[in-house]
């Protein structure tokens, strides 16, 4: 892999355009399955220049590829239990962006996230999960404690709709990555780069945008 950061052909409304088709083949059950022969494979062998760096959870129902029907190369992928991000996350994906120049950047959560769910029962009970698991809840807590404060009642409330906080998590993550990180911020300035986030349903397999920073010529459809 080339230090010196080489481009892609794709814009960001590109990149975006080529993932949803991808997911809508997948979610219609007819896979194309592309770039996944030999000759692809020695393609890549001295370089890659992938479409997309997909931020998302570790969770073994939510293969970024496979949802979204690429194939080698495609996408630079990064995975945290619950999306979580630290700085080797953030440096994964600036690597990807800077240097592999890639045009689009996707935060992918889920419904019925441990990581979530956990979170939530933290809040409402006080109770932490042993050894390093903690740390995975610590930071998906910011993402959600902002609505659950306040009147009780409705901190309940809040805290028992997983579909809300699932959201509130994805935005969060969205919203670090671009406040931490210089480099991505300014290829989102400089029209580069795009940051979305998606909210994938395991039942029908579609991914479905939730936020989205930059221009992708599409924005999300009311909640």
């Amino acid at each position: 892999m080339s230090p010196d950061r080489v481009p892609t052909q794709l814009t960001p409304r590109e990149a975006w355009a080529q993932l949803r088709a991808g997911n809508d083949r997948f979610v219609a059950g007819t896979p194309a399955h592309p770039s996944q022969n030999a000759d692809r494979r020695r393609e890549l062998r001295a370089t890659q220049h992938p479409h997309t760096v997909i931020f998302g959870c570790s969770d073994s129902r939510v293969a970024a590829e496979i949802i979204f029907d690429q194939g080698l190369g495609d996408m630079f992928v990064v995975r945290t239990a619950g999306h979580v991000v630290d700085t080797t996350v953030i440096g994964s994906i600036e690597y990807g962006v800077d240097l592999l120049g890639a045009p689009l950047v996707v935060v992918l959560g889920h419904d019925s996230c441990g990581a979530v769910a956990a979170a939530a029962h933290t809040l409402a009970t006080g109770e932490q999960p042993g050894g390093f698991v903690r740390a995975v809840v610590d930071r998906v807590l910011p993402s959600i404690v902002s609505i659950t404060s306040g009147d009780p009642a409705k901190t309940m409330e809040a805290l028992a709709d997983q579909d809300v906080l699932r959201r509130e998590h994805v935005k969060h993550t969205v919203g670090m990555l671009h406040s931490y990180s210089a480099g991505l911020a300014r290829a989102v300035e400089e029209g580069r780069c795009a940051v979305v986030g998606l909210e994938y349903d395991l039942d029908d397999g579609s991914a479905r945008m939730v936020n989205v920073i930059g221009d992708i010529g599409e924005v999300p459809a009311p909640a």
